[in-house]
């Protein structure tokens, strides 16, 4: 394939992603269209007779399962596995925040929409920073406007609505507006990137996220 060997350590890494990320986008669009679950299109229907206690359903528990495993393994694969980058220890806060997120919401059983756009919403959150055009806008689509469109708004003011004193509101909210941040922070690295390509800087499709070989010198 002729990869230069910067490439070629990182492959395996992108590959495990790419497989992921297909499975469980593709069950997470399962969930949310080809099944009775309305969270996609009604997302305050998440808390519509909640109560705390109540059963998770099973194709919604395997999502859970999936989801945590995932960012569990991704914890220490991003210490101690995948490519040291700029992004690096956001990226572990990032994961510590959605393990803490599925875990409680799955013990509390409130958390559907969360786990539920999970992937679907989510899978092009790696592609943020790097990657095809398509995959910067769509992570820019998903995570910039659909998150706070349907997930924040269900979250922060339809909950209250539906379950006016429901438990842990402030610490999930608080918890998901850090998710945001850090998605406004990847957001600035596509800005950055398009920027060097309009000054001429990037001669080549570059990780803005990766050191510079001057930089780990």
């Amino acid at each position: 394939c002729n990869l230069q060997p910067k490439d070629a350590a990182k492959m395996p890494e992108s590959a495990w992603k790419l497989l992921f990320y297909s499975l469980s986008w593709s069950y997470g669009a399962y969930l949310l269209f080809c099944t009775d679950y309305p969270f996609f299109h009604d997302p305050p229907s998440v808390f519509y007779d909640w109560k705390q206690g109540m059963e998770v359903p099973t194709d919604i528990a395997i999502a859970y399962l999936l989801q945590c495993s995932f960012y569990g393994h991704s914890l220490y694969a991003t210490a101690y596995m995948d490519t040291w980058r700029k992004d690096s220890v956001v990226m572990l806060l990032h994961h510590v925040v959605t393990l803490t997120l599925i875990a409680s919401s799955y013990a509390f059983s409130r958390g559907v929409l969360r786990e539920s756009r999970g992937d679907l919403l989510g899978t092009e959150s790696r592609g943020l920073g790097v990657g095809s055009p398509r995959s910067r806008a769509l992570g820019f689509w998903f995570r910039l406007y659909w998150f706070p469109l349907k997930v924040l708004y269900a979250t922060c003011h339809s909950s209250l609505q539906s379950v006016p004193n429901i438990p842990f509101y402030f610490f999930f909210n608080a918890l998901l507006l850090v998710l945001t941040l850090m998605n406004i922070y990847w957001f600035l690295y596509i800005v950055l990137f398009v920027a060097k390509v309009l000054l001429g800087q990037m001669q080549e499709v570059n990780d803005v996220r990766e050191y510079d070989v001057e930089e780990s010198r």
